[in-house]
């Protein structure tokens, strides 16, 4: 155990003693604040699951988790990062632990600084939020090796099997982990509520279960196990074992194809009762049927990989959009899910490794699928790489807020696909795509006139049924791009809304009057049926004055993006300044462009270290004067590769893909005034998919190789 194990403890004790009661009173958005005797008390919620959801103390939770890698971002950064995390409204985080992030060198086992998993923990308790801890020992992640040290490859086993020698390293890391969490499970009053073994298994579920076995003989003991729920295993794991998590994103990096809109990701835009993805992976697993593993109805339908944004590969620069993340979503919550766990929710930095890099890539001894960056893991994520708040941050709120505060409703309600006859095709635009959820008379509407580089069409004529219910009364238009949740028979107190054509967003108890925030969406026209009354040409004055009011109710319309910021701190809601411009001058021209090899796995190699004294390079200038606390340097720039230098260090790179390269400021030491950029040039034909959105860009960059644009200081929102 570390030399200061004891003092942790005893430390995290005296936190716990003073606010465990109030940690898990608020742990849920939603519950209200014990009292001062109720704190006394110490009470531990009891966690249980069904088929359909997580029940918290007898009370059903629809949930969101958020993926973050407490070893990708500095320790400094955890705190507010955690705490910006859950203003965007996550209420269960999950972090891998990467296996050769904390044991690259045999039997060295680091748990300092940013690896220091235990002090992560115990600031996601601070902030009341509950952790799953993905504890591998395969992970994946875009890291080296999928996580497994380079040495295990050296022991003469096969890995992820139940042979002696890799089961016994894997005991060796389980019972460091677990010293890491000791004290911090549920049952002792900490965050932890649930662990993952492995990840993306396809063998016998008896390995799995040799690992939840050892992991169990050491002392891990939570409310719950996962594992994720694809691909199909060859032989399952006894039912209530592990929970099956899926997932879906909207494009892949891993695709071989350097074709836009390559692979079934369009699959994930269509409402659905088959719950995995058959496009995840697909490098590794190859082709998936949409098969449902027999038995899996039987637990709640909760994904733990949603794609909240996509990295870029070297051959593959996918472009996210922040409608994909929110179609999605609603799409994952119209089709039954009761807990949507986003990978990637924040993205991250890959840490200084001893005696590697810690990027993925084809050149490395296994999970050689693809090359990614060196250190950037930025995700195209709700929370940027440094903590930006992404635009899909904000309209994803909108979703998570009503998850908090109409959860226990929603939990129950069976998935209802009207539309399951019609045509499932890439672009389909022939009908209105759309579910329901209902149960007990009261439901919600689920709209998806999206998909993801697809140009679907105004739908027209739209009513919809549920039950006895038909609305709107005057059939509406559905415009092209809309995503909605639209509620059916809700009830608040003695009142009873029939339907609308607004968005619930959130509720709250002000005196005994429920104040009910709903957002009005763009080009719809607003009708509201309320205790047999139906109310039009309504307007929004956001939290201003309520637009109805009803004995015991308050209705407030909002905007969009009235709605998006709804309960944010100031400092979430402003527009960011543009601080200063840098100076930079042109210190070597780019040499002859290299060779674009092709990998072991069929695909475009990224450039090596070598390759970058041929880059250009750029001495870049910073300011004096400019406060660096909340300060990003942005590079608009035209290139294949970007290298960003400080004092002859790699900190940060880039594969363009028209997003600018963003660097923290506040990361670099007070006394660096300088810094090198090297860019590698784009060139003709590259075996290389970029999105076609920016054709012009690339052609006028395979024109002149390589460029900047200009080079700015922004505030970070």
């Amino acid at each position: 155990m570390p030399k200061n194990f004891a003092t942790r403890i005893y430390s995290y004790n005296q936190i716990m003693k003073k606010t465990l009661s109030a940690i898990l009173a608020t742990m849920w958005m939603g519950l209200s604040t014990l009292s001062a005797s109720e704190e006394q008390e110490q009470h531990i919620p009891s966690i249980k699951w069904d088929k359909h959801s997580l029940i918290i103390d007898g009370k059903r939770k629809a949930a969101v988790m958020g993926e973050v890698h407490y070893s990708r971002i500095p320790e400094n950064e955890w705190k507010d990062e955690v705490r910006k995390m859950k203003e965007g409204g996550i209420t269960i985080i999950a972090t891998y632990v990467f296996w050769n992030h904390i044991e690259e060198q045999e039997g060295i086992f680091d748990w300092s600084g940013q690896r220091n998993l235990r002090r992560f923990i115990e600031i996601c308790g601070e902030e009341n939020l509950p952790v799953i801890v993905r504890i591998g020992p395969f992970c994946h992640g875009e890291v080296r090796n999928g996580g497994i040290p380079d040495w295990m490859f050296s022991k003469g086993c096969k890995m992820r099997q139940t042979n002696a020698t890799f089961m016994h390293y894997v005991d060796a890391l389980y019972r460091q982990i677990y010293s890491q969490i000791v004290g911090l499970q549920w049952k002792d009053g900490g965050p932890i509520i649930a662990c993952q073994f492995d990840n993306e298994y396809r063998g016998s579920g008896d390995y799995l279960m040799a690992l939840k076995k050892k992991a169990l003989e050491i002392g891990f003991d939570l409310p719950f196990y996962t594992r994720t729920g694809w691909p199909e295993l060859s032989k399952p794991v006894p039912f209530g074992e592990m929970i099956p998590l899926y997932g879906d994103y909207a494009d892949g990096f891993w695709e071989r194809s350097i074709k836009e809109t390559a692979g079934n990701y369009w699959k994930a835009f269509h409402f659905k009762a088959f719950r995995s993805s058959t496009a995840i992976a697909s490098e590794q697993l190859g082709e998936q049927k949409e098969k449902l593993t027999k038995g899996d109805e039987l637990y709640p339908y909760f994904t733990c990989e949603l794609g909240g944004g996509m990295m870029t590969a070297y051959h593959r620069r996918v472009y996210l959009y922040p409608e994909d993340a929110y179609s999605m979503a609603v799409v994952k919550l119209g089709s039954g899910s009761n807990l949507l766990g986003y990978y990637m929710y924040h993205g991250g930095t890959n840490p200084e490794g001893k005696l590697t890099t810690l990027n993925e890539e084809q050149r490395t001894i296994a999970t050689n699928y693809n090359d990614l960056p060196v250190k950037t893991y930025d995700f195209q994520a709700p929370l940027g790489e440094f903590g930006q708040r992404n635009p899909h941050y904000y309209t994803l709120r909108t979703l998570h807020m009503f998850m908090a505060d109409f959860g226990e409703e929603l939990a129950p309600m069976e998935a209802y696909f009207p539309v399951a006859d019609k045509p499932v095709a890439k672009g389909e635009d022939s009908y209105l795509r759309w579910s329901y959820r209902t149960k007990d008379g009261s439901g919600f509407v689920f709209i998806n006139n999206y998909e993801r580089l697809q140009n679907l069409t105004d739908k027209k004529g739209v009513q919809f049924s549920v039950g006895e219910t038909t609305f709107p009364k005057r059939a509406i238009t559905i415009p092209a791009g809309t995503m909605a949740v639209l509620p059916v028979g809700l009830k608040v107190g003695n009142n009873n809304i029939e339907y609308a054509t607004v968005q619930p967003v959130a509720r709250r108890i002000e005196n005994g009057v429920t104040n009910l925030y709903m957002m009005q969406l763009d080009g719809i026209r607003t009708e509201i049926s309320i205790n047999g009354k139906v109310k039009k040409g309504l307007k929004a004055y956001g939290t201003v004055k309520p637009t109805i009011k009803e004995k015991g109710l308050n209705i407030y319309l909002l905007t969009p993006e009235q709605a998006s910021v709804l309960f944010l701190p100031e400092e979430a809601t402003r527009t960011p300044k543009t601080l200063a411009e840098c100076s930079y001058n042109k210190t070597r021209t780019a040499g002859a462009p290299r060779t674009i090899t092709i990998g072991v796995n069929k695909v475009a190699e990224s450039p090596v270290d070598k390759d970058f004294e041929q880059a250009a390079c750029y001495k870049i200038t910073l300011p004096e004067g400019v406060d660096r606390t909340n300060a990003l340097l942005d590079i608009d720039y035209l290139g294949d590769v970007a290298r960003l230098y400080a004092n002859g260090k790699l900190i940060d790179d880039n594969f363009w893909n028209s997003r600018h390269f963003q660097y923290a400021l506040w990361r670099l030491p007070a006394d660096c005034h300088e810094l090198e950029l090297r860019i590698l040039p784009l060139q003709k034909d590259m075996p290389v998919y970029f999105p076609s959105a920016f054709k012009s860009e690339l052609e006028q960059g395979i024109k002149v190789g390589e460029q900047i644009n200009k080079i700015t200081i922004i505030e970070r929102k």
